[in-house]
């Protein structure tokens, strides 16, 4: 164990000088503490992933958002966030990640600021991107910190599971708040929300460890071709959906894409300090890891969004009512999560994560069957209670497996490639579904959406029915491709993570997470 850790078992606030390695066990007080903040950042990063959806039909008519734009309003976030973690990760080793993480938190407060006043479209995309940004760089810092501030053992890994369930629970917790805010005060609010607590964080950081900064710069070129890689093949995916996959701005959106991409690689293999370390990729348990987060954010992201619009286009939902629909949702992720992380001790994470991702798969399964009148009681309720139930038993066995033997100057960047594996996923994802799900219900009624919303201005209730048993059927036709998503998944874990279980790896991880 470095001498980081020896000072973060004698005090949570190493400015105190008490941090000479005597041993003295940590303080549980600050302890608990610095898992509240850091527990906070997390969440509140991760439902902004989710937030808005709920509020996606209201903004839509305040702001006169077109129906092919709707999904950047969440993709916006996604991309930013997924596209420049690697950097926000670096820069956190370079600069100090208590120092990034609270710059990161103040990005994120003044772009919620400016998302909740913005008054057309593309001010309100502005500010997501904005928002992502400032997850960027939070977010890998937050998960580093934890390695800094909790000593090796039980301290360390409850604040583990803790973070991995905010992975899971936040998503759930954004689309209930977004679902109180928008019914109760105003759309807007799903962004002022984050004000008062990116403040509650900012005060509360001081108890938080610094760690020792590390040489190197900042890999700018593979910042601007990552990213603009991503955001080319989520463009291409998109509008390939949307005005066929041969017309000309789909296929140069495709070549941007590829080219980019390998220029980020070429550009990584070559720098001496590179935005993602190819070495990260020399562990098959890490890589696989990351990969199977990809597919989890994938299927779990375009979950949320299609359900969304299920139980409010279809189902006639309130924001507020499809915001407490979820709850067994967050139930069964924390549940789930909490369980996970006793059974790493005992357990290798594949016999975890893989029968979750099998659960997972068969909850998609069973939204898959959704029909246009179907009961909240007896299909969504348990639907979404078991696919809750096999993600939050995946997500504690992937978040250790990404940062479990990392070396100490990689830690930055081990934490921020899983983040960027669930949001690239989710971004991914999302288009990917959002295209099927189109292509499916204008297959049953051309232009369902814009059908639907025809079909309630004019009161034409038998538009209104076709055009609800098209777009069900599209959501149905996502949802089977989100259940392909999390076998993928399955088979990734299967295959390429053959840890053992955690308490045989601990002194081996310590020794570089630390």
């Amino acid at each position: 164990m470095s001498a980081d850790s020896t000072a973060v078992t004698t005090s949570a606030r190493p400015e105190t000088g008490s941090g000479s390695g005597s041993g003295t066990p940590p303080r549980g007080r600050h302890l608990g503490l610095a898992l509240v903040v850091i527990a906070a950042a997390q969440l509140m990063v991760v439902l902004d992933a989710t937030i808005t959806n709920i509020a996606l039909p209201a903004i839509q008519t305040d702001l006169g958002v077109s129906d092919a734009n709707l999904a950047w309003i969440v993709n916006s976030y996604a991309l930013a966030f997924g596209g420049l973690l690697l950097l926000g990760g670096k820069a956190g080793d370079l600069f100090g990640r208590r120092r990034m993480f609270q710059v990161g938190i103040i990005v994120f407060t003044l772009a919620s600021l400016l998302g909740g006043l913005a008054p057309n479209e593309g001010l309100l995309i502005g500010a997501r991107i904005l928002q992502g940004v400032g997850a960027a760089l939070a977010a890998p810092s937050a998960l580093a910190l934890i390695t800094t501030t909790f000593p090796v053992g039980r301290p360390r890994n409850t604040a583990m599971g803790v973070y991995a369930a905010m992975g899971g629970v936040g998503a759930t917790v954004g689309l209930l708040l977004g679902g109180t805010l928008t019914d109760l005060l105003d759309w807007r609010w799903v962004f002022f929300v984050n004000i008062p607590i990116g403040l509650a964080v900012l005060a509360g950081t001081r108890t938080l460890v610094e760690a020792e900064r590390h040489p190197g710069r900042l890999d700018v070129p593979g910042a601007i071709t990552g990213t603009g890689g991503l955001i080319a093949l989520v463009y291409g995916i998109t509008r390939g959906g949307e005005h066929g996959w041969t017309n000309g701005p789909t296929l140069a959106s495709f070549a941007a894409a590829v080219v980019l991409l390998t220029v980020f690689l070429v550009v990584q293999a070559r720098s001496s300090h590179p935005m993602m370390p190819l070495r990260l990729f020399r562990d098959r348990n890490r890589t696989g890891s990351y990969a199977t987060m990809l597919f989890i954010g994938a299927g779990m992201f375009a979950t949320f969004y299609f359900l969304t619009l299920y139980m409010q286009l279809i189902l006639g939902y309130s924001p507020v009512k499809t915001g407490f629909a979820y709850l067994p949702f967050s139930f069964g992720m924390a549940a789930a999560a909490g369980v996970s992380s006793k059974l790493v001790t005992h357990f290798a994470p594949r016999l975890i994560a893989g029968p979750g991702l099998l659960v997972a798969a068969a909850g998609m399964g069973w939204f898959a069957t959704l029909e246009a009148d179907s009961s909240y009681a007896a299909h969504l309720m348990p639907a979404m209670f078991v696919t809750a139930l096999g993600l939050g038993m995946s997500f504690v066995p992937m978040t250790l497996g990404a940062v479990s033997g990392v070396d100490h100057l990689d830690t930055g960047v081990a934490s921020a490639l899983l983040n960027t594996a669930q949001q690239v996923g989710g971004a991914l994802g999302l288009a990917v579904l959002s295209t099927i799900s189109t292509s499916a219900a204008d297959g049953k009624l051309p232009d369902a959406a814009a059908s639907l919303y025809r079909g309630l201005a004019v009161k034409d209730f038998g538009l209104v029915a076709r055009a609800g048993e098209a777009l069900t059927h599209g959501y149905a036709m996502a949802f089977v491709a989100a259940a392909g998503m999390f076998l993928a998944g399955l088979v990734v874990t299967a295959f390429a993570v053959n840890a053992g279980r955690q308490q045989h790896a601990e002194g081996t991880a310590a020794a570089h997470m630390g």
